[in-house]
């Protein structure tokens, strides 16, 4: 594959010396742009102020998945997908819940 891949924040993918969420730095793409805020006002996700999760769902990256339904909609509450036994337990060990 050739080309160029650029996220929608800006961040330019690189196959090679990639450093973006490597474990050693775990700054946002949005902080190492524009800094770090100071201590106390931590950022919790790259959208800064983050997106306002409904409540008793998660937030799992492409949408919000409720736990009750096992359904994920996207951010626009247009139907996504249904969330098989893994994917369900991965959301609500890892995600941000509203």
């Amino acid at each position: 594959m050739e080309g160029k891949y650029t996220f929608a924040d800006g961040l330019e993918y690189r196959d090679k010396k990639w450093h973006y969420c490597d474990g050693y730095d775990r700054r946002f793409y949005t902080e190492i742009c524009s800094g770090l805020k100071p201590a106390g006002i931590s950022q919790l996700t790259n959208l800064d102020p983050p997106r306002k999760i409904p409540e008793g769902c998660y937030d799992c990256g492409d949408g919000f998945y409720n736990p009750k339904t096992r359904v994920i909609i996207d951010y626009k509450f247009r139907f996504l997908r249904n969330a098989d036994d893994d994917e369900h337990e991965w959301i609500v060990r890892t995600c941000r819940k509203g």
